[in-house]
């Protein structure tokens, strides 16, 4: 199972729900990964904490080795770092990533991502951060991915996002990735005693978007996973966004 979580607009919750739902498929005993592409490293910081600054492995340099001829390529495997959750490793972003962005699409490297996770064993679930937008890095992982999932902020702006964005989920379908599966739009910081959010969400469901019935409310309680590096389940499990995160993962098992 390969998901990304995508939107070209910033500030929508995505390295909060990887960090989340990675969380969660290893803590019921799955074997998995956190692929942080966004230079920014948010993913990385919510998950290692300062560690995330420490000399090591990292996204640089497992894509700066597709630029470099060689016929035995180190596998995603010896980049990856342990957290310190059982059975969560992270591919670590860093901002050098940014520097070889135009290399690597210049030379057409796009598919190599697919390829290393096509090398990974069937059951491994990989989740997938990605930046808040569609360069080398979000084409990468769209179309290395299963399924994708888009944190949606009940706001107009994210509305007009939202239009474009399944433009470019389209594109990717015809273009590289037919077997790609949109899981569905996931309302993050809710605020359910507000008209204008439980107004959004009802014209987008009779638009034909698929909107999913799991909301995620906003919660000053994710400031503190962030500050201590530990995500909800880990932090608070019998927390209300705890399981309201429990319940999304749910959702999107059955969806797969």
């Amino acid at each position: 199972m390969r998901q990304v979580v995508f939107n070209q607009k910033g500030g929508v919750g995505k390295s909060t729900i990887v960090c989340n739902l990675a969380a969660i498929s290893a803590a019921r005993g799955y074997d998995t990964l956190v692929l942080d592409l966004d230079p920014q490293a948010n993913a990385s910081r919510y998950l290692l904490g300062a560690a995330a600054d420490e000399p090591g492995p990292d996204g640089e340099e497992f894509f700066g080795q597709m630029l470099e001829f060689s016929f035995r390529q180190r596998p995603l495997e010896s980049f990856l770092r342990p957290t310190p959750f059982p059975g969560l490793r992270l591919l670590r972003a860093n901002a050098a990533m940014s520097d070889i962005e135009y290399k690597l699409e210049s030379r057409y490297k796009m598919m190599k991502l697919r390829e290393a996770l096509d090398r990974l064993p069937e059951e491994t679930a990989v989740y997938v951060d990605t930046p808040p937008a569609l360069n080398f890095y979000s084409r990468s992982a769209l179309i290395a991915a299963d399924s994708v999932l888009i944190p949606f902020d009940c706001d107009d702006f994210s509305r007009q996002a939202l239009y474009r964005l399944m433009d470019t989920l389209r594109e990717i379908q015809v273009d590289h990735n037919p077997g790609l599966r949109l899981d569905g739009i996931v309302v993050n910081q809710f605020q359910s005693r507000a008209r204008l959010p439980r107004q959004l969400v009802e014209e987008l469901k009779g638009e034909g978007y698929p909107v999913l019935d799991t909301f995620l409310s906003s919660s000053v309680k994710i400031r503190e996973s962030h500050s201590l590096a530990r995500p909800m389940i880990h932090l608070d499990p019998g927390h209300k966004l705890s399981l309201e995160l429990g319940a999304l993962y749910n959702a999107l098992s059955e969806v797969a």
